[in-house]
């Protein structure tokens, strides 16, 4: 039997943690996380780090020699180039650890969150995709009051990544996270049970 690998994804502060937890939890699934993957590849230390450094300088590391995050953020939010040459070093990882994660788990059935499935062009990792979605203003609101962020930076935000437009018309399972916490998870329980492509 071919390996179940549902890829989900969606927009920033749609609520992928919430339904990434409740498969771990209530089904038991395995979860591979690409935001994981992007933290370990720039972790102190690593190659990419030390090429991140170079192109930004000494003021892209925090005094312990890890990543300012909130710096690179400032950088990447609002120059597409600069993002474009950040995401190149990371995304051939992240793949990387996906491929070596779908290979060495025996389970039938595995759970890849991806922020960036289509942008980072995994969606040829996964037998399905699952998109999380819910409407503009709850996601600006949702990201402002979790990130802490203006208006403005929680929209640089949003912006840099495909619209939830784009990433609902291109998924097999959408998820809508406008309701209630139940109302998100019923749905998760009812995609769960169709097998995409039977």
């Amino acid at each position: 039997m071919t390996k179940r690998i549902i890829g989900l994804t969606g927009g920033i502060a749609t609520g992928k943690t919430t339904v990434t937890n409740y498969l771990a939890s209530a089904y038991d699934l395995p979860i591979f996380d690409a935001d994981i993957y992007a933290r370990d590849a720039v972790s102190r230390g690593s190659p990419i780090l030390g090429a991140i450094a170079q192109r930004y300088g000494e003021q892209i590391l925090l005094p312990d020699g890890g990543l300012n995050r909130q710096k690179l953020g400032e950088i990447i939010f609002n120059h597409q180039n600069e993002r474009n040459w950040v995401e190149g070093l990371i995304h051939p990882y992240v793949r990387d650890r996906f491929l070596k994660a779908i290979t060495q788990s025996p389970l039938p059935t595995l759970v890849l969150v991806v922020p960036l499935l289509f942008e980072a062009g995994m969606a040829n990792l996964v037998t399905e995709i699952w998109v999380v979605s819910c409407s503009q203003e709850q996601q600006l609101q949702r990201l402002i009051q979790r990130n802490h962020l203006n208006r403005e930076q929680a929209k640089a935000r949003i912006n840099s990544q495909l619209s939830l437009e784009e990433k609902v018309a291109r998924a097999d399972v959408i998820l809508d996270n406008s309701f209630t916490l139940e109302a998100l998870l019923k749905q998760v329980d009812v995609a769960l049970k169709i097998r995409i492509g039977n």
